[in-house]
């Protein structure tokens, strides 16, 4: 007789020893790709976020239907800048679409419009709009803006509903979403920075 295994069918499996390497492999792996899904939200929900320009009130940067991503994070380690082209939202409302219009004056600042012209603390600043200013709204009479207030105008002066208008108004730093940082355009022009 033989020693060893018996002759016939053997219902006897032999127990994989999954050894520590191949579970520190493992683990490396699932941490990467939890890593990415991560990484992924967060770039997409704080600079990927996109919204689309409604009207002519940004022309000639931007265009009535152009896609913008806008960056969510950036104002909550900073406040927006005059220049800056910023998305918010209307009154605060949040059933409202976004709105795109650039920051003319900030906290502290005096703003009027005269004769077609803006003045800013007291500082006419003729070169800022290539027309006149047919209608100054509520800026005929000075403003001065309180903290967290924001004076938005469009980049096309005189076919704009901004913070001139008494249905828009100064507009709350807590309304302002994002700064609008990447347009994609239609044509050769293709992805572009907004100015």
């Amino acid at each position: 007789m033989r020693k060893g295994r018996r002759a016939g069918l053997s219902f006897y499996q032999r127990k994989k020893k999954i050894s520590n390497e191949r579970i520190a492999e493992i683990m490396s792996w699932v941490f990467v790709v939890l890593l990415g899904f991560l990484l992924s939200f967060f770039v997409i929900y704080t600079i990927g976020v996109k919204t689309t320009v409604m009207g002519g009130s940004m022309e000639t940067g931007l265009h009535n239907g152009q896609v913008v991503y806008m960056n969510k994070i950036i104002y909550s380690f900073k406040a927006p800048a005059r220049g800056d082209v910023v998305v918010f939202k209307p009154n605060g409302n949040d059933n409202a679409h976004y709105s795109i219009k650039r920051v003319i004056a900030v906290p502290g600042d005096k703003i009027y419009i005269y004769e077609g012209v803006l003045y800013l603390n007291g500082e006419a600043q003729e070169d800022m709009f290539t027309d006149k200013i047919a209608d100054a709204g509520i800026a005929a009479d000075e403003i001065t803006l309180k903290a967290d207030e924001f004076f938005l105008m469009g980049d096309n002066v005189n076919n704009s509903e901004d913070s001139r208008s008494p249905n828009l108004g100064i507009v709350m730093r807590n309304h302002i979403v994002g700064k609008a940082w990447l347009h994609l355009s239609s044509g050769n022009e293709g992805i572009g920075r907004v100015k």
